[in-house]
């Protein structure tokens, strides 16, 4: 009884000692903020919870925003035994004693049990591979909860049994209603002492706690904690005492209003509209409030990928190095990689061209048939079998380590992804880039109408097919022979205009369109190739096409007239 009576008191001990986060934690859903998308009424989770129904889960979100507290929740409204693990403390023998104790429970007293495990992506593979047997036959209901997205981190044969559920950080609104609660609440917060928390106080905390309850919390208390009370026996909390609780000063803005993330838009505006001077003014702004130099560094890394790309590949090198070197030397000198980092970014060419992969990622969810073309399998385990990789042609053969060959799937090969501008490093590729887009469709369209065997969906699965294939892949350097041949010893000036009489490819226009741009490219084709070359125009940029005409004399005639 002794024993009982000494545990109860040092419990109570702890509960009164505990920090204001934790004696703040919800106990009820009711109490809970944040996270409606699941917890909201009618949701499945919080259905689940009140039927005492909850399967196996992982909760996966940052720190501070509810994952303890809601498994704690599920403990209070189910009848299973509740059973907590924390995988940063427990090792293979803490779980193999829950496991031999829930077989236990469940053979005796016919009792579920429930085993939260708070951080389990701190277990090994081989610890989680422990629990999935148990996890398997029910013995054990799983709750994980992880700052790591379980998708990398967990085991995925645990992914597969459970439920996954994120959380989110909590907005201001949800912030400002846990710091009211915590100034209210008589028994476990504030509420039986009198405090005075200026708005611009209470914003600054909320704004800066990063969506973290935990950190609003414990700054709250800190400020309260250190504060001397007044005559009246209040106590005041304004801006510079939020400040130094939460050890981040809040960010200057003028009296209009903008914030915190209109002056970051500012400077990244700034810098994509290429405007040095205004860059280094939002920089200076941001650093002079406060703000954390790692943040700006993080968004000038984005602004690198997002709006400068492949214009200037540097560009993210640059940033890196130069946030690399602010890690080392740290401010006050760190102001020099910091500017150093933004001038270059509002410097240099932009392009977002690389938002291409949207397009490719779209096309993926959007395509059905995306099956590995054959010649581009891996030939080693089954070539004899299925001929996985036989006509593949090896682009170092080649003079210029180049040959028009097909690498998309069948049903994509008129796709383009990428379509770089006229800036920079990409601009100065991108004449090579849709010269050689229009020699594959070029080649692939001219061995399609003389072979129509060679363009197939199916597996190739005869010798002559292969020999057809084959031939295929060998007309783009046949086709670029004769075009050199065609175009020897001719020299064009910029303003020349070009008459290509009856082509059967856009490919014989690719010279002279790139050696006279300000002049132009006629192609006067036949009228059963017309549609074809119409079709082939799709892979040159507008202003780059040639012009298309019928080869009969009248549309030969007309145009003579026009050029008069």
């Amino acid at each position: 009884m002794a024993k009982d009576l000494f545990a109860f008191n040092g419990e109570q001990l702890i509960k009164n000692n505990a920090p204001l986060a934790d004696r703040l934690r919800p106990q009820t859903l009711d109490e809970f903020v944040g996270q409606d998308h699941i917890l909201a009424q009618g949701r499945l989770l919080r259905r689940s919870i009140v039927a005492d129904k909850v399967g196996n889960l992982l909760l996966y979100g940052p720190p501070g925003v509810g994952k303890t507290t809601l498994a704690r929740i599920i403990a209070s409204n189910t009848l299973s035994h509740f059973s907590v693990l924390n995988a940063a403390l427990a090792g293979i023998k803490d779980l193999r004693s829950e496991i031999e104790s829930a077989i236990d429970r469940l053979n005796k007293y016919g009792k579920r049990t429930i085993l939260f495990i708070d951080e389990v992506h701190r277990f090994n593979t081989a610890q989680q591979d422990a629990l999935l047997p148990w996890v398997e036959n029910g013995t054990l209901t799983l709750i994980g909860a992880t700052t790591e997205n379980p998708y990398f981190e967990v085991n995925k044969a645990l992914v597969s049994r459970s439920r996954l559920f994120r959380l989110n950080s909590l907005n201001s609104k949800a912030l400002h209603q846990l710091l009211q609660r915590a100034l209210s609440d008589k028994k476990r917060g504030y509420g039986l002492k009198l405090i005075n928390l200026s708005s611009e106080a209470g914003e600054h905390l909320v704004d800066v706690c990063n969506g973290d309850a935990r950190v609003l919390l414990n700054a709250l208390e800190l400020a309260v904690e250190s504060t001397i009370a007044n005559q009246d026996s209040s106590i005041s909390i304004d801006l510079k005492i939020a400040e130094d609780s939460i050890q981040e000063r809040a960010i200057l803005y003028d009296k209009k209003g903008d914030g915190h993330f209109d002056t970051i838009s500012a400077f990244i505006k700034s810098l994509r509209g290429s405007d040095p001077d205004a860059a280094l003014f939002w920089l200076a702004r941001m650093l002079e409030a406060g703000e954390n130099p790692r943040f700006i560094f993080r968004r000038m890394l984005i602004a690198a990928g997002e709006d400068i790309g492949l214009a200037d590949p540097n560009a993210i090198v640059i940033v890196e190095s130069c946030a690399a070197a602010f890690d080392r030397i740290g401010l006050p000198e760190g102001l020099y990689p910091l500017a150093q980092a933004t001038l270059y970014l509002a410097s240099t060419e932009k392009s977002n061209s690389v938002k291409a992969i949207f397009k490719a990622v779209q096309k993926v969810k959007d395509s059905q048939k995306q099956n590995v073309p054959s010649h581009l399998k891996d030939p080693n385990r089954d070539q004899e079998a299925f001929g996985d990789g036989m006509d593949y042609v090896y682009p170092h053969s080649f003079s210029e380590n180049w040959v028009p060959q097909q690498y998309l799937p069948k049903s994509l090969l008129n796709e383009i992804f990428w379509e770089p501008t006229d800036h920079g490093w990409e601009g100065q590729r991108r004449s090579l880039l849709n010269e050689r887009r229009a020699e594959q469709l070029a080649s692939l369209v001219e061995v399609e109408q003389q072979n129509p065997l060679t363009i197939t969906s199916g597996t190739v699965d005869n010798d002559l097919d292969k020999w057809l294939c084959r031939q295929a892949l060998q007309e783009g350097e046949r086709l670029n022979n004769l075009m050199t041949k065609l175009w020897s010893g001719i020299t064009w000036k910029k303003n020349h205009r070009v008459l290509v009489l009856t082509p059967t490819s856009l490919l014989w226009s690719l010279k002279p369109l790139r050696e006279t741009s300000e002049g132009g490219v006629i192609l006067a084709v036949s009228e059963d190739n017309y549609p074809r070359l119409l079709a082939e125009l799709d892979v040159l940029a507008p202003m780059e096409r040639p012009v298309l005409i019928h080869s009969n004399v009248k549309s030969i005639k007309k145009l003579e007239d026009n050029l008069k």
